[in-house]
């Protein structure tokens, strides 16, 4: 992969958490958590698309119909994951 499309990947997959985090609200380490999920996702969707051979929305080498996939997953997980982490912070305090 060449050095534009990995930033384009970079770019995307942080305009993704970013955008998450903004729908979704929260402090800073839940946009850390975001930003993770989103390129950690965008990168397992990319790989997943090139192993199975799914060229949707390629742009270049870089599955992007996929890694979006992946990166929704990812940031939908992490957002349960962050929901159970708080109501079960929350029980431990009553």
């Amino acid at each position: 992969m060449t050095l534009p499309t990995l930033l384009f990947a970079f770019i995307l997959s942080t305009l993704y958490g970013a955008g998450f985090h903004l729908w979704q609200g929260g402090d800073a380490r839940r946009l850390l958590l975001y930003l993770l999920a989103g390129w950690l996702g965008f990168v397992l969707g990319h790989l997943i698309g090139d192993l199975l051979g799914i060229r949707l929305l390629a742009v270049g080498a870089l599955n992007t119909f996929t890694a979006t996939l992946g990166s929704a997953v990812a940031l939908f997980a992490a957002r349960l994951l962050a929901l159970n982490e708080t109501t079960d912070g929350a029980d431990e305090h009553r």
